[in-house]
């Protein structure tokens, strides 16, 4: 059971379909929010997720700078229900985290977070930008990080 990062173009049609169905299940069903959640910023976007037994159990996408954001964003961010409080959310986001600043040397990342994930994301270095806001329904908080580079000696 390892991590796997891919392209849109990467996926497969399992993969694809799979990733979609559990982002549907948490975003759209689980928390009871109608809304597009095939936003057209999959096939842009790096895919990273941990599959077991051919079911997608931890998921985040990351979006280039420029197309939510000025600054690369990670989005999406979910763990399957029956998965969770297992450290695979921790997991997870740091290796997209590593991505973003070792692979594609981006010094910021931006996210829309859910406010009570506040304290979550805020372990990584990430500070709020903005009040809360409703967002479908939902209270979330703009959040900012500034990743330091490594500094080789």
């Amino acid at each position: 059971m390892s991590w796997k990062l891919k392209r849109f173009e990467e996926l497969t049609n399992t993969e694809l379909y799979n990733l979609l169905k559990e982002r549907t299940a948490v975003f759209v069903v689980e928390q009871n929010c109608p809304y597009l959640e095939v936003d057209g910023k999959d096939p842009v976007s790096y895919h990273l997720f941990k599959e077991e037994n051919g079911e997608i159990i931890a998921y985040l996408r990351i979006i280039p700078a420029g197309v939510s954001y000025q600054e690369i964003s990670i989005g999406r961010v979910l763990v399957k229900k029956e998965y969770r409080g297992r450290g695979l959310a921790r997991e997870l986001f740091q290796k997209g985290l590593d991505f973003i600043q070792n692979e594609l040397k981006e010094a910021t990342v931006k996210i829309q977070a859910q406010d009570y994930l506040r304290k979550f994301y805020s372990s990584f270095g990430f500070e709020a930008i903005s009040e809360t806001y409703l967002e479908d329904n939902i209270p979330h908080i703009d959040m900012l990080l500034q990743i330091r580079p490594v500094i080789a000696e």
